[in-house]
């Protein structure tokens, strides 16, 4: 890796330009933003763009084997290329000396808690080292003082309010890539909010393994309420929480989730299965007794609630009764939003190991009939809003028809829906990171379709955007 020659402003040599390439999910985007706010501060060059670098720093998942296979891939075709590697994230985290030993190309490992070291992990590849900065047990968790160079554009940003998880479900990896559970306090996060409204946030989106849970470690119990309350002080428009958890979603909770303006009724709820068995299988019995019960008084205290959950088809032993007891389960509850996975035998879990296992075909079928029964669950959920107002977040424009892609409450970034607003007959158009009302006119399975309504209000907003 060799410095950019060309003299600074100061007479000093300019550091190189390093690129990223980043991976997984969206806590491992806020590490990536960490590391490029950074680097930037330290002088480098930092581009999304592997072909503006000989250096590229890859910040992998290794959550389940496509995930791997997806990282290695990356690594792969980076190295073809002649791309010195520093290899980041969750795949460093897991396998450690193997990458260094399988890939000469890899100059540095980088493990989920030593993000914070990347200047100096750099500064050694530049002096000829092989660098392994992986910390056997993750410790670190970033706050509003770390330089952060956002990736989401102007009007999105993730907040990451923990790191870690207690919990040791027996099909995740999570607390072994990313340690304990460990919170900021809330202070810090409403400062960071503060940060992120100054910059144009309009949609924050907390984020941690089990946001439910948030506060456990630092005060003796979950303060995910008073967090709510607290940020409902801050000038961002929405706030959404992603996975919570169904053991900490209390009445205090739902109540901040109905009572804090900015907070949307937006419930991500990652509970896996429906059957006992199953789920005592998966070292989660806590939940069989909670998951119906829960969602009844969700719905009655928030109507407007906008669920979605993930479940895993084809766990070891199960059954062909207790996936239909699944599938009654889906028809049942009716979420707005569902993702379906099948089972991945994760080295280092009790699942691993458990036997009778399901075969692949029997495993991915049943994942194509849980997204076929969802399906016109999905399209009654988004019917239901045909005929409202309600505020649109403008996230890009179409070039070929002029209409405006956004998303509404009911849509988080990337796994939902998008709300497609037909172009006004005067051509005028609100810019991205503008919101602006609209009134739904049509819907499918997953999108909805809009027109503006309030031309004034629409017009000044545009504008002042532009």
């Amino acid at each position: 890796m060799s410095p950019d020659p060309s003299p600074g402003r100061d007479g000093a040599s300019f550091r190189p330009t390093v690129a990223f390439a980043h991976l997984g999910c969206e806590k491992n985007r806020v590490d990536t933003e960490h590391m490029l706010g950074l680097l930037s501060e330290a002088g480098y060059g930092v581009s999304s763009d592997e072909s503006d670098a000989n250096v590229v720093v890859v910040n992998t998942c290794s959550f389940i084997q496509d995930a791997r296979e997806e990282s290695v891939r990356t690594l792969v075709g980076l190295a073809e290329q002649g791309k010195e590697l520093i290899i980041a994230g969750c795949l460093a985290q897991h396998f450690q000396e193997e990458l260094l030993e399988s890939l000469p190309e890899a100059k540095a490992i980088v493990g989920t808690g030593d993000y914070q070291h990347i200047v100096e992990v750099l500064e050694r590849v530049e002096a000829g080292e092989r660098v392994n900065r992986v910390s056997s047990t993750p410790t670190f968790v970033a706050d509003e003082r770390l330089p952060r160079h956002r990736t989401t554009g102007e009007a999105v940003a993730y907040l990451k309010v923990a790191e870690g998880c207690d919990y040791r479900c027996a099909f995740c990896i999570i607390p072994h890539l990313r340690g304990n559970q460990r919170s900021r306090p809330i202070e810090s996060i409403v400062a960071e909010a503060h940060q992120l409204a100054a910059e144009g946030v309009k949609e924050l989106i907390l984020i941690s393994q089990i946001t439910t849970n948030y506060g456990l470690d630092l005060y003796g119990r979950p303060r995910l309420s008073d967090l709510l309350k607290a940020l409902g002080e801050v000038e961002i428009p929405w706030i959404r929480v992603h996975y919570a958890y169904p053991t900490g979603l209390t009445d205090e909770v739902i109540s901040a989730y109905r009572d804090v303006p900015n907070v949307l009724p937006y419930l991500d709820l990652p509970l896996q299965h429906s059957h006992p068995d199953v789920l005592r299988a998966m070292n989660r019995p806590w939940q069989a007794d909670v998951n119906e019960r829960l969602l009844d008084q969700i719905r009655n205290q928030l109507p407007d609630a906008v669920l979605r959950t993930t479940l895993i088809v084809g766990f070891p032993g199960e059954t062909q009764e207790q996936f239909e007891h699944l599938a009654g389960f889906l028809e049942r509850q009716r979420f707005d939003h569902v993702g379906v996975f099948t089972f991945s035998p994760e080295q280092g879990t009790a699942a691993a190991e458990l036997p009778d296992p399901v075969d692949a075909d029997i495993a991915l079928a049943r994942k194509d009939r849980l997204m076929t029964l969802q399906q016109p669950i999905s399209a009654e959920a988004n019917a239901r809003w045909v005929g409202r107002t309600v505020d649109a977040l403008i996230e890009q424009h179409n070039p070929d028809t002029g209409a405006m892609i956004g998303r509404c409450a009911r849509f988080a970034p990337e796994v939902d829906g998008e709300v497609h607003i037909e172009p006004r007959a005067d051509g005028l158009q609100a810019a991205p990171g503008t919101m602006i009302p609209v009134q739904i006119t049509g819907s499918d399975i997953y999108d909805l379709r809009a027109e503006i309504v309030g031309a004034a209000s629409m017009v000044a907003s545009a504008r002042s955007s532009l």
